[in-house]
């Protein structure tokens, strides 16, 4: 099948990055949230980061102008009537989640693939709130999308040859990297990130070693880019400890325990860099 009309649902930080990966590979898209103001801010945001790109030279004005040209904002599920494919990208809640399917499966076209940028939850369970479970698939973006390679490809157990086969020829016209997933809980990039995140605010809470220090052991001693609880704060704890939740909730493994200082900090509002306070401080 052949993709032209996108809709991103979902106007914050990663479903902002989906639609402006989108148009910028050439497809007609549609930035939905019902909060206007949500809205507002992921078009300017789209297009600071254009311009900047821009001043970099990675891409034209000619370029940018023409991605947001293909770029439209919007409020209503309805618009959603004549497009190909719609991404899902809000709040990683299934009531929330089987509610907008359920939606879309009756005000989009039969042809109409639904995918869900979700990181941790099951695909199935989503397909089974729709009439068309067999066009419903997960595609989980990394963070932030405009940057990051990598797309999880996460097939529900109904999920077609067909419906596969067209998000993976997406996928690359995304300039992505895509890898097919399994459906379990976590699939394979939270299976494995969340829990060294996990462990790492373990040391902490067990005084092993200082927030500066954990993520210094990782950043020289393993190569990574970025210290685990540095990448706890900017993706969120209060992510964190859902995914580590769902993960041993679905496994029922004890090893996937979110540890409690991670809790005690969610409960405390330090979510990380979005609140201003997490393992660090933020201005």
């Amino acid at each position: 099948m052949e993709i032209n009309k996108v809709m991103v649902i979902g106007a914050g930080q990663m479903g902002a990055g989906i639609a402006q990966v989108c148009a910028q590979s050439g497809f007609d898209v549609l930035l939905n949230d019902m909060n206007e103001q949500a809205l507002d801010k992921g078009m300017k945001n789209i297009e600071k980061l254009l311009t900047r790109a821009v001043e970099k030279e990675r891409i034209t004005e000619s370029q940018k102008v023409d991605t947001l040209n293909r770029l439209h904002p919007s409020t209503t599920l309805a618009d959603a009537a004549d497009r190909d494919v719609v991404i899902e990208a809000v709040v990683e809640n299934m009531d929330v989640k089987a509610s907008v399917f359920s939606e879309l499966d009756k005000i989009t076209p039969k042809h109409t693939i639904l995918a869900s940028n979700t990181s941790s939850l099951p695909i199935t369970e989503i397909a089974a709130t729709t009439n068309r479970p067999e066009q419903v698939i997960g595609m989980h973006f990394m963070n932030p999308v405009p940057v990051m390679k990598l797309v999880e490809v996460i097939r529900g157990l109904q999920t077609s040859d067909a419906t596969y086969q067209t998000i993976e020829d997406m996928s690359g016209k995304l300039s992505k990297t895509s890898v097919e997933v399994s459906d379990l809980p976590g699939f394979a990039a939270n299976r494995i990130l969340m829990p060294m995140i996990n462990e790492a605010v373990f040391a902490l809470h067990e005084g092993v070693a200082s927030v500066e220090d954990i993520d210094t052991v990782m950043k020289l001693g393993m190569n990574h880019p970025m210290g685990p609880l540095t990448l706890a704060d900017f993706i969120g704890l209060d992510t964190c400890l859902y995914i580590m939740e769902v993960l041993h909730e679905g496994f029922g493994d004890s090893k996937y325990r979110p540890c409690p200082l991670l809790r005690k900090y969610v409960n405390a509002g330090w979510l990380g860099k979005k609140s201003g306070r997490g393992f660090y401080q933020y201005n």
